[in-house]
């Protein structure tokens, strides 16, 4: 679409309404134009709503058109009605003015760049890049993903271009800045607990028809399949909507990295069909390039490529899946978030002896039992928890980056997530860290790029804001209970009885990567050359990382998970900066920016 004022151009995977919910979609006579990336599942409801109260008509069946009539008729409130995914920017061609948002937890992706021509969004950044000159990298976004593995909202590794951040909405007229404000805070209000029985029924329910709204679709849905029991729990619930529907799960042959046996145990018990898919580490060391192309900013998490090959065969099969994302955030999965228990005797203790334990601490021979202990004891939340993946520490980087800004630090991520849960208890402000950076960053990044890398559309029942509302009262004790070893306790206790019982108390693997084993073994020459030609070393000592996976390689010290940070960004430097890696993508250039672009605004 083009006007005057905005280009739009949209590439849709149709899932619903297949034959007629074209984009950009018109709608009131052509006053708005949408663009629109995700799914709303009660938009249903929302259109027979709208046709109730305020007589809109439709011209077509899908979810896209119930977008931009609630906003015709209810405004910016339409959001607060939404369930879904989404991404989307609407133009309105009366008052020149555009509107757009992203849903609740970040699923769906925008990225924005202002220019003096304008203001262009898109879905993926490399469209942007299309769009700009050179752009340097930015250094503070290097530097939080070396401790986080990942860069974290609202910036990207490229300066000049952002993304709207989770939960936020743009407002933008030609001549003006981007107006960018929160419409959405996820609130945690933990409150006793008189029948427990009641609250494990609640959360099996909501679930249970959060399953069913997410399975509306016009063409075959599947689910991803692990050994643990959110993926599980999707797939024994979306059976009752569903009793044919097909599962997909990986594996590796190395002891220990494989989810492939126990999770068709579990399709056996619940009469499901799984397809598994094997990798080797040939496999790691060929796809990477393509894998850090679709990401657009480097996720340095392995299991981004066991997690491409599962979707890709997949894909093979169906066009939506079902996965359980977004559980360990919303009940207390993370064995990590019961440190704070394990540390409560310690913190109870008054603040001068807390600061001569940590002077102890400081003083005692690293490795000597006690010291972390003494450590994490006497220090703050606040300052200790950034997240569920922690790389580089500050001193490590300064040894890493060549230009090592002393004044960028974690806490400039962390420190405006905590001021906001100033109230909660340790644990809950664990889950309130996680949900603003971890999910947000990692796990939400690499389910959506590498399921539209094969057009499949990956689906999370868990990331439901109905289920939120149910998970963000449940007090501590009916998440990880005293005396117990337990996670996530209410929502094990809400599955009994719906998934086999081996799995009920079973601790997922979560898709592992062998890493650590490949890379003093099959993976060592291919990540030594890399560290060994990288352009990247005007930005890093790749001879630091070097030593790294040296001590690594002899058995010294496990050194993987940062080799495996720097390799990624060594290869995304190769695709995006110095352009010395072919990631192996086919595309037609003339239409390269017209897949991922949500749309563009002239001043």
């Amino acid at each position: 679409m083009v006007s005057a004022d905005a280009i739009f151009a949209h590439k849709r995977l149709s899932i619903i309404d297949v034959a007629s919910s074209h984009e950009p979609l018109s709608y009131a006579d052509g006053r708005y134009v949408l663009t629109f990336n995700g799914e709303i599942y009660n938009y249903l409801e929302l259109r027979e709503e709208l046709a109730r109260e305020h007589g809109a008509a439709f011209a077509t069946l899908g979810d896209a058109e119930a977008v931009v009539a609630g906003y015709h008729y209810w405004g910016e409130q339409v959001l607060t009605r939404l369930r879904g995914m989404f991404a989307f920017v609407i133009w309105d061609r009366e008052k020149r003015q555009a509107f757009g948002a992203r849903d609740y937890f970040g699923i769906k992706p925008m990225y924005y760049m202002e220019t003096p021509a304008g203001l262009y969004l898109a879905s993926e950044k490399k469209a942007l890049l299309e769009l700009a000159d050179t752009l340097p990298v930015d250094a503070a976004s290097l530097s939080h993903y070396l401790t986080l593995q990942y860069v974290p909202e609202p910036r990207t590794l490229h300066e000049g271009i952002q993304r709207i951040g989770s939960g936020e909405l743009l407002r933008w007229t030609p001549g003006g800045k981007v107006e960018v404000e929160r419409w959405f805070r996820p609130v945690f209000r933990p409150a006793p607990v008189d029948d427990e029985q009641k609250v494990f029924d609640r959360i099996r329910e909501t679930l249970r028809d959060s399953v069913r709204v997410h399975m509306r679709a016009d063409v075959p849905v599947g689910a991803f399949l692990s050994s643990g029991i959110d993926s599980t729990a999707i797939v024994a619930l979306a059976r009752e909507f569903n009793p044919n529907i097909l599962t997909f799960t990986v594996g590796f042959d190395v002891d220990g990295y494989s989810e492939v046996g126990v999770a068709q145990d579990s399709a056996r018990h619940l009469g499901v069909t799984t397809i598994p898919t094997m990798l080797g580490p040939q496999d790691m060391m060929d796809t990477l390039p393509k894998i850090v192309w679709h990401l657009d900013d480097p996720v340095a998490d392995p299991s981004l490529v066991p997690l491409y090959f599962v979707a890709k065969k997949a894909a093979e099969h169906v066009t939506v899946v079902l996965s359980g994302e977004g559980s360990d955030e919303f009940f207390g999965g993370y064995t990590i978030y019961r440190e704070p228990l394990s540390l409560h005797t310690l913190q109870r203790l008054p603040d001068p002896m807390q600061r001569g334990l940590r002077a102890v601490s400081r003083v005692m021979p690293r490795g000597v039992k006690g010291k972390s202990f003494l450590e994490r004891g006497t220090t703050r939340i606040e300052d200790r928890y950034y997240g569920n993946a922690r790389m580089f520490a500050e001193a490590e980087k300064r040894e890493l980056m060549r230009r090592n800004d002393g004044s960028v630090r974690y806490t400039d991520v962390t420190a405006p997530i905590y001021a906001e849960c100033v109230e909660l208890d340790d644990v809950t402000k664990m889950q309130y860290v996680d949900l603003h950076t971890w999910l947000r960053g990692d796990i939400l990044v690499k389910a959506d790029r590498i399921s539209m890398a094969h057009s499949l559309e990956v689906r999370v029942p868990f990331l439901d804001k109905e289920v939120f509302e149910v998970a963000s009262t449940l007090p501590v004790e009916l998440k990880l209970p005293p005396r117990s070893n337990a996670t996530k306790y209410a929502l094990r206790r809400a599955l009994d009885g719906v998934v086999p019982p081996p799995i009920v108390n079973r601790r997922k693997l979560g898709f592992p990567t062998p890493t650590r084993v490949w890379l003093r073994g099959e993976m060592y020459e291919w990540a030594r050359n890399i560290l060994a030609t990288s352009g990247a070393g005007e930005l890093l000592d790749l001879g630091y990382a070097q030593k790294l996976l040296e001590e690594h390689r002899r058995g010294e010290a496990d050194h993987s998970r940062k080799v495996w940070t720097v390799l990624v960004f060594c290869i995304w430097y190769g695709v995006f900066v110095d352009r010395s890696i072919d990631p192996g993508i086919e595309r037609n250039p003339s239409a390269l920016l017209a897949k991922p672009a949500i749309g563009s605004m002239a001043r």
